[in-house]
């Protein structure tokens, strides 16, 4: 019985590892497998202006959590300590009609690999206890490559556009964002379409980056 018992415990495992998450998707396979095309467009953001946040969590943010977190330079501080605060100032001037959710299992079609965890996923729901449509930021966290981090986002941002449409919530735009806390990229996605901007915004821009996140907010990017 014991043995039986722990062969089956191992056949579960594996079938658990054989399907691909996130994580696994490249550019190759987001065109075969999803059937999305990229276009890489110059300032595809640039038109979005700065907005001024709390001075507070301003001068905490650039005087201490920034130099903190690049400091540690981990994925994991550079998340709680730049990326997260960014999220929670988000939600205040969103009057916390969003929700925000970190590191949360987001599986919508395990078939076509679209299972796994996401870093970050704001919501237009302001229901925080579970995760509602519409889904439309998600937010990937590298330490430093962004570049491979693109086809996880995209990946992660076709999920999204799946799990409003399964919740008749539809949106025209889900946006995005593959940040290193020190840089951020932005993308969207329109029906089969993958906008990925070009530039990129240094923290030091974080007036930019609070204005471009507002503006996909309230669906105006």
């Amino acid at each position: 019985m014991f043995f039986k018992a722990n062969f089956y415990y191992i056949t579960m495992l594996f079938v658990k590892e054989d399907k691909m998450p996130y994580s696994t998707f490249t550019f190759e396979k987001i065109k075969k497998d999803l059937s999305l095309s990229t276009i890489d467009k110059m300032g595809l953001f640039s038109h979005i202006t700065g907005v001024e946040t709390d001075e507070m969590f301003s001068k905490s943010l650039t005087e201490d959590n920034i130099p903190i977190g690049l400091a540690i330079n981990t994925e994991k501080a550079r998340s709680e300590l730049i990326i997260m605060p960014m999220l929670l100032e988000l939600r205040k001037m969103m009057n916390k009609q969003i929700s925000l959710f970190s590191g949360i299992e987001f599986n919508v079609d395990e078939e076509v690999g679209l299972n796994g965890v996401c870093d970050f996923v704001v919501s237009l729901s302001s229901e925080q206890f579970f995760l509602d449509a519409p889904v439309v930021v998600i937010v990937e966290a590298k330490k430093e490559d962004i570049t491979k981090g693109l086809p996880q986002c995209i990946a992660e941002m076709r999920a999204s556009q799946i799990f409003n449409e399964k919740r008749e919530n539809q949106i025209e735009t889900v946006y995005g964002v593959v940040t290193t806390g020190s840089n951020w990229k932005f993308l969207k996605l329109q029906n089969q379409t993958v906008y990925i901007d070009f530039d990129e915004y240094h923290i030091k821009e974080f007036n930019k980056i609070m204005g471009i996140l507002l503006t996909m907010c309230l669906k105006k990017a």
